[in-house]
């Protein structure tokens, strides 16, 4: 099964894929929704109490978002997926809709901690 990395090229993040470079859109922008270039992996009581068998000592690690987006690889229907997204940004939104499916797929690989 193919799988297609994410790269960052003069401040704009692309994805991988069998045509080419896809544009995502801007490690500025990603960077600000998110907060900062940086993540504090954190878990709460309650996931801990819930999932006692889940490894959480990367607890308290800071990781450089750019360098966990540079590692984040995707899946041939995922990379389908974010192509037929929109680069533009709508009226009442502040990023693109493909940038905000990056985002979500980002977050989702910051919240479940390091590997």
């Amino acid at each position: 099964m193919a799988r297609y990395e994410t790269h960052l090229d003069d401040d704009t993040i692309y994805v991988g894929t069998a045509d080419g470079p896809l544009e995502v859109g801007d490690v500025e922008t990603a960077l600000e929704v998110l907060g900062g270039p940086s993540w504090e992996i954190r878990y709460s009581a309650e996931f801990k109490e819930r999932h006692p068998a889940v490894d959480t000592s990367d607890e308290g690690l800071i990781v450089d978002i750019v360098d966990i987006m540079n590692a984040m690889t995707h899946s041939e229907r995922f990379v389908e997926t974010l192509a037929a997204q929109p680069l533009e940004v709508e009226d009442d939104d502040e990023i693109s809709p493909r940038l905000g499916l990056f985002l979500g797929k980002l977050l989702e690989n910051l919240e479940s901690g390091v590997s």
